[in-house]
């Protein structure tokens, strides 16, 4: 009895710790011509696609993670990784990256060529949003 009650309530938390987790929202600028799939959009962020300039936050935040597991099916250490191997053979360099979510948008908001990833509510109506990752 005590262990279904504990795995009840493990079950409670694992459910309220979902609904914390936000979504996470790809943007564009509004005049932008190009509207990339995800795949378009994990290649632009690995420095593979250069159509785009891809703007990334600079610190490793829930947002972040979130974004990169799951169009890059990449973790933070991974992440790392790549990018080590690639700047250690000249073969590229990460993309500029800003302090928060205000900053992606702003910055998307007045480059055309611009693509980010934010917390879906930090959206406005300064920037247009692709796609939504739960």
């Amino acid at each position: 009895m005590k262990a279904s009650i504990r795995a009840l309530g493990g079950l409670a938390l694992l459910g309220v710790a979902v609904l914390a987790q936000a979504e996470v929202s790809v943007i564009v600028n509004p005049g932008a011509t190009k509207a990339p799939s995800q795949s378009e959009v994990a290649n632009i962020f690995l420095g593979k696609d250069k159509s785009m300039k891809g703007v990334d936050l600079k610190d490793w935040t829930p947002t972040k993670e979130s974004f990169y597991s799951a169009v890059t099916n990449k973790s933070e250490s991974q992440l790392k990784s790549y990018w080590s191997g690639l700047i250690f053979t000249g073969k590229g360099q990460p993309m500029a990256s800003v302090a928060d979510d205000a900053a992606v948008v702003a910055k998307v908001a007045t480059e055309a060529d611009a693509i980010g990833y934010v917390d879906s509510a930090a959206v406005n109506d300064s920037v247009k949003v692709l796609f939504t990752l739960p």
